[in-house]
């Protein structure tokens, strides 16, 4: 997100925009026009206009403009300057709206959730949050309640890693040209350019996971430094009247077009981004005019328009209110989605607020006068940013130490806590719910925490060994996170009946048998490439038996129930022609709620009970078990079904005999899991005949 004007980025006056040599104001244009399409696709589309990707352009030019303007002057190179007017400009509405945000979590969000916000809070702050988006794999879709409200600060953070990149690259490079006295301009360009072209590079072939990319600095800074070439070029750059208004006519309708036309969560910022941001540079060319003052084509003078500069001039504030915004919203009126008349009232609360933050906060400090309001400010926003950086980081080690103090203590008394044995019975004593609430997304299969589940970046038949290692019985549990969370009563019934497990396990990918050529431009190249590598391996040392899943739940919006996916059929044909017999569980349900997943830690935190938070027995499954006619035709392939030890007759409640269920919204906690051992035994033994 630009917070730079051209003029603004290297001066340290205030002046009248229309009083500035060189001012653009078909740029400022740009910019508002460039947040009005991020707003409008993130509020009434949930999809990525490429709105951000002009915003980076347009850093990239006018930040590198005016550490070029310095460079070529012969000024002193003292980088202290930009540095404090950057830090000033970009840090205090930021801390605004962080304090704002997090207040606001405080009260709209259960306190499972304030770890996480504590951690994106501190991330921003210290311009990281992208890494850390790129961390934990958060995908940049539509908005729903359970989205971070400061996801959309990854690009501020990677413009201010950028900015003092090129603030040290720029400097540096004027510093030795200057000592062999060299013209900069030239070769900046060319440093700047093949920077350039190698992220892009990058971000087109890498085999990174577009989970990681989309947020990656590496990946992202060939769109800034596009910019910074474009500005260092430019006074070569001429062109008649007639093929800068055809350019700019064009350039303006691929801005608006690439919002429904491209999925950028998914291209983005790959090669398709150059879309959006070529666009961007083109309507820079389009404007240019040396030698005339003001708007001399149809698109400058639509960019030059007083509403698309008001909107340029209020961006980065509107940029950071509006997501928030908009998640806040989302929570208070428990829906998936706003609607168009949420939606307007989503945008007005945050011109209201931008505008204000514009006015009141940043507009003063950019000042050079030192005043009381300006003193105050600075002083004050100062304040609140040490302090949200102290309580974020108090909060997370409060987090770390419970976690901690969870993981290393003893499991609780199975009289107190028995689990899926207290289904049908009369209810059990009441006791404090065990994993607690804070710490219920740590209950993690051993697998994870063994490291032997393939990470998004792994495509290896990663494989770990669980049970009885010296047993001649072999059983392989293969598949995703779905399949791995059965690994503790395996693990223990292993133990117990004497068999060995063998685990093939990657995130998100359940094993299937590709049919297609692998090609990295498919969606499941990442699963279909570990799925090859882990069928080769079964075909070369058979086990006795696989366990793996048998059906999954309909996605939101696809109707109730669950379903047995054809690659899960596919799977089990291939397995029988290699004489692998397969033991199939039927999966767990889903917290689902009008189409929105929901964890049940945040539910029970903010006052639901284990009846009112869990989901209907019927919403979530089908009467009959969908695996039953789908492997009809395979003698090889023996079903499970332990709905009846995770649901009641008509509901599928998130805690059994005072254990929660899920850690999440779709995953069982081990605790929980392991209570269901002697249930899985029943029939596992059957099965498999081993006991």
């Amino acid at each position: 997100m630009s917070v730079h004007t051209p003029p603004s980025a290297a001066s340290t006056t205030a002046v009248p925009a229309s009083a500035r040599p060189g001012y653009r104001a078909d740029l400022d244009g740009v910019r508002g026009l460039a947040i009005a399409l991020v707003v409008v696709f993130h509020v009434w589309f949930g999809r990525v206009s490429g709105g951000v990707d002009v915003f980076l352009a347009l850093s990239g030019f006018f930040f590198v403009g005016s550490l070029l303007r310095v460079a070529e002057s012969g000024a002193p190179l003292d980088p202290w300057p930009v540095l404090k007017r950057v830090g000033r400009r970009l840090l205090a509405p930021l801390v605004l709206v962080l304090a704002g945000t997090t207040i606001a979590a405080l009260v709209l969000l259960p306190f499972p959730q304030w770890d996480r916000v504590a951690e994106q809070t501190r991330a921003s702050l210290l311009f990281v949050q992208n890494w850390e988006l790129a961390r934990t794999a958060a995908d940049y879709l539509a908005a729903d309640p359970m989205v971070s409200p400061l996801q959309h600060l990854w690009s501020i953070a990677v413009q201010g890693q950028f900015y003092l990149a090129a603030l040290i690259v720029v400097f540096a490079s004027a510093w030795l040209l200057r000592r062999a006295q060299i013209p900069v301009r030239v070769p900046l360009t060319v440093l700047l350019s093949l920077i350039t072209v190698a992220s892009l590079a990058y971000a087109s072939f890498s085999t990174t996971p577009q989970t990681w990319l989309y947020y990656d600095s590496a990946a992202r800074v060939w769109e800034l430094t596009l910019g910074a070439v474009l500005v260092c070029i430019s006074p070569w750059l001429r062109a008649p009247k007639l093929v800068r208004s055809g350019l700019g006519i064009v350039s303006l309708a691929i801005l608006f077009a690439c919002g429904f036309a491209l999925d950028g969560n998914a291209h983005f910022p790959g090669p398709w981004a150059l879309v959006p941001v070529g666009a961007a540079m083109a309507l820079v060319v389009a404007g240019a005019t040396p030698g005339v003052t003001g708007p001399d084509t149809p698109t400058a003078r639509f960019l030059s328009s007083a509403p698309l500069i008001r909107l340029g001039s209020i961006a980065y504030a509107l940029y950071l209110w509006h997501w928030p915004v908009l998640i806040g919203y989302l929570l208070l009126r428990d829906r998936p989605s706003v609607g168009f008349a949420g939606g307007v009232v989503v945008i007005g609360i945050s011109l209201v607020l931008a505008e204000a933050t514009t006015r009141f906060i940043e507009t003063p400090i950019r000042r050079s006068v030192p005043g009381l309001w300006r003193t105050t400010l600075v002083a004050g926003l100062a304040l609140t940013g040490v302090a949200l950086i102290a309580s974020t980081t108090g909060w997370i080690a409060h987090v770390d130490r419970t976690v901690s103090h969870f993981s290393h203590s003893a499991r609780p008394d199975p009289d107190l806590y028995p689990g899926a044995a207290a289904i049908g019975l009369p209810e059990v004593e009441h006791q404090p719910v065990y994993p607690p609430l804070i710490v219920a997304a740590d209950d993690l299969p051993p697998a994870t925490i063994d490291g032997c589940i393939a990470q998004h970046t792994n495509r290896e038949a990663l494989t770990c060994v669980y049970g009885d290692p010296m047993s001649t019985r072999r059983m392989v549990l293969a598949g995703g996170s779905h399949s791995e969370h059965w690994l503790a009563a395996l693990d223990a019934l292993g133990r117990e009946q004497g068999f060995r497990l063998d685990t093939y396990l990657k995130v998100g990918c359940p094993l299937s048998d590709p049919n297609a050529d692998l090609t990295e431009d498919s969606p499941t190249f990442e699963c279909d490439s570990w799925s090859v590598k882990v069928l080769a391996e079964l075909a070369a040392y058979p086990p006795d038996v696989l366990f793996t899943t048998s059906t999954r739940t309909k996605d939101p919006g696809e109707g109730p129930g669950d379903f047995t996916p054809f690659w899960y059929v596919e799977l089990w044909e291939t397995l029988a022609d290699y004489g692998i017999p397969v033991v199939a569980i039927r999966d767990n349900p889903w917290l689902i709620d009008n189409e929105v997943q929901y964890n049940a830690s945040d539910c029970l935190a903010s006052g639901g009970t284990a009846e009112s938070c869990g989901v209907d027995r019927a919403v979530a499954l089908d009467p009959v078990d969908p695996a039953l006619e789908a492997a009809a035709h395979l003698p090889s392939v023996t079903l499970l079904d332990l709905t009846d030890s995770l649901c009641r007759q008509d509901v599928c409640r998130v805690v059994e005999g005072n254990v929660l269920v899920y850690r999440d919204d779709d995953h069982l906690t081990t605790t929980y899991v392991r209570t269901l051992t002697p249930d899985l035994g029943r029939q596992l033994g059957a099965a498999t005949g081993w006991w």
